[in-house]
């Protein structure tokens, strides 16, 4: 007989303790053979992103894709001869993407098409002396300016060749010509209007229909010397000045008079107006730098753009407005990214000598240069890229190596092959000896600043130091 003891009874608490666990459960035939002899069953992931080696598969590609940028990064594409002397000026035609004019020290004129490497027109006495400056007016003319005193206006043909056979290069005939008493350094024309400015020892606003200027925008009595004036994009009435006495002016073609001037530190030798950003334009300085000021604040500038190790001669933004190229005493030209004040990209032959000017095309994808050799050089705006039809796959290739290399450009390997650059040796050494110099300065100027006694002046930052000062 079983007998059954009656446990004793005991309070227990309502709160009961509850605890999950969780429990892999594998099912053996996934792990295990199902019969003996056969292979261990195996199981893998086919998610390329979890795949134990993904990031070093990711680095070596974007690892090529830099070396393979510069193993194709050849930048020049042609030369358009038919100067003999010095290009001084080069214009683009507005609203056109490979038009384009250019006036030298020899007095010749040429209209180019860069498309076809062809000349449109051309013209060989187109002044006495250095033509100093080109511009395109209303539909087909062009307008030029000399050291002899006169302001020339042009007819363009309107076929899409020069025609040589009614009047050779010597023998074109100006439609205008508009006597000046001084010199002229520099033109550019109205954006609607049939205006044009001068700037010679003042600042002069022309009409068309008029032989004499209609406005004077510098004082008679003034002993600066204008070397260039810019129309703002914009705003089209609103015109900038660049003088030889450090100066650099805003006027107003509807008042007659400069609204703003600053006197800068060294002398600037080319503007710029930026085409999507108004009140922005490029200043390039005698000091080796390049500067942009917003004319809303001038007291210092918004960025300061180092690399040429001589003095910067023309500058021109890109029509995308993220870009700007520059052209110096150094022998090189320089594609800048707007925003990042070093590290640009360098451009440069053997037989280049000092650049005179420089110019972006209309789509932004080619970069023109006139030096001192009498050439105007085409060159691509970015190394690397591929002239001609680029198929859908060859497109997606380019941006997935690009998004490689933005994505590793922190890499230091990666990162070292990218910003490479091989340069002339006199260049090399000179920007070599440029930063032992910097150097010298920054470390001396810091143990001022860090030995200064309270009360007295410090030493200023750099940007302050550009503008001495504003004058009403």
């Amino acid at each position: 007989m079983v007998v059954r003891k009656s446990l004793p009874i005991c309070s227990v608490s309502t709160d009961i303790l509850v605890q999950k666990i969780s429990v892999l459960q594998h099912a053996p035939s996934k792990h295990l053979p199902a019969r003996p002899g056969d292979p261990t069953p195996t199981s893998r992931n086919l998610d390329p992103l979890m795949h134990p080696f993904a990031r070093a598969r990711e680095r070596t590609r974007a690892l090529n894709a830099a070396k393979m940028e510069r193993m194709f990064a050849k930048p020049f594409v042609a030369s358009l001869e038919g100067h003999v002397d010095a290009v001084e000026a080069i214009v683009r035609k507005p609203d056109t993407l490979d038009v384009v004019a250019s006036g030298s020290w020899d007095g010749g004129l040429i209209v180019h098409d860069v498309s076809r490497r062809t000349r449109l027109f051309q013209t060989d006495q187109a002044h006495k002396g250095k033509v100093s400056d080109v511009c395109f007016g209303k539909d087909t003319r062009l307008l030029s300016c000399g050291v002899d005193r006169n302001i020339k206006l042009w007819n363009m043909p309107s076929g899409a060749e020069d025609d040589e056979s009614e009047a050779g290069p010597s023998q074109r005939k100006p439609v205008s010509i508009f006597p000046g008493k001084t010199a002229f350094n520099s033109i550019d024309h109205h954006r609607y209007d049939p205006l044009f400015a001068t700037a010679s020892n003042i600042v002069q606003v022309w009409d068309e229909t008029k032989s004499a200027a209609v406005t004077n925008l510098t004082p008679p009595t003034s002993t600066e010397t204008v070397t260039s004036v810019r129309f703002n994009l914009a705003e089209a009435s609103v015109l900038a000045s660049i003088g030889s006495d450090r100066s650099f002016a805003l006027y107003d073609i509807r008042t007659g008079k400069a609204e703003r001037r600053i006197i800068m530190r060294m002398r600037s030798n080319a503007l710029s107006w930026s085409p999507t950003f108004p009140t922005s334009v490029l200043l390039a300085s005698e000091d080796h730098n390049l500067y942009t000021f917003d004319i809303r604040s001038l007291n210092q500038p918004a960025q300061i753009y180092k690399g040429h190790v001589a003095a910067v001669m023309t500058c021109d933004w890109a029509p995308t407005g993220l870009e700007f190229v520059s052209g110096g005493w150094d022998r090189t030209v320089r594609i800048w990214k707007e925003g990042r004040g070093s590290a640009p990209e360098v451009y440069h032959t053997k037989r280049m000598q000092r650049v005179t000017s420089t110019l972006y095309t209309g789509d932004a994808r080619f970069v023109l240069s006139g030096s001192d050799d009498g050439n105007v050089r085409v060159w691509k705006a970015h190394a690397s890229d591929k002239l001609g039809v680029i198929t859908a796959r060859e497109r997606a290739a380019i941006e997935y190596r690009d998004s490689l290399k933005a994505r590793w450009k922190t890499d230091s390997e990666i990162n070292k092959i990218s910003r490479t650059r091989h340069i002339p040796k006199p260049v090399y050494k000179a920007a070599q000896l440029k930063r032992t110099m910097l150097e010298a300065a920054r470390v001396k100027e810091e143990r001022r600043r860090k030995h200064t006694r309270a009360g007295e002046r410090k030493p200023t930052a750099e940007k302050k130091k550009v503008v001495i000062t504003e004058q009403s």
